[in-house]
């Protein structure tokens, strides 16, 4: 009866590497996104502010999302606490919490399909979108040069 067990413990671990193997080879064929950072940013300024994105990508997922703007000396917009207490009462938001609510849902859901714009903060929303839609085809090429997204249509 040994014998058997042993038999059996063997085909089992068998099949069981075949499976892993065979995993991870139509995972790497299935790969559509290349190792490394990539970065959207929008044209030009928007009342002083340029957005971006930026993605680090290891082992076809994305492990690292950062939404944000800057102005032209390179101040980051989530850090301004005066644009934030003018924007939260107005807005119901401010920058340091849309900037992060989109980057963890672009994080979570591994893309942008099925995240809500975030009341309040709807432009920035639209532009998170295109910016990130630029990173992932960047991803899919593994073009590393820093995407540049026009804004298209104008505010009303």
């Amino acid at each position: 009866m040994g014998e058997k067990k042993l038999k059996l413990m063997s085909a089992i671990c068998c099949m069981l590497a075949c499976l892993l193997v065979s995993g991870c080879s139509s995972q790497q064929a299935k790969a559509k996104w290349k190792d490394g950072y990539y970065t959207a940013m929008m044209e030009e300024y928007d009342f002083g502010w340029k957005e971006y994105v930026t993605i680090c990508v290891m082992d076809n997922k994305i492990v690292s999302v950062e939404f944000n703007a800057k102005n032209e000396s390179g101040f980051i917009k989530a850090w301004d606490n005066a644009y934030m207490k003018q924007m939260n009462p107005v807005s119901g938001t401010y920058p340091n919490q849309y900037t992060r609510y989109y980057a963890s849902e672009f994080l979570a859901k591994q893309g942008t399909d099925e995240i809500d714009m975030m009341a309040g903060a709807s432009h920035s929303g639209e532009n998170f979108h295109k910016l990130a839609a630029a990173v992932l085809e960047c991803a899919e090429k593994g073009d590393t040069e820093i995407a540049i997204v026009p804004a298209g249509e104008e505010k009303e």
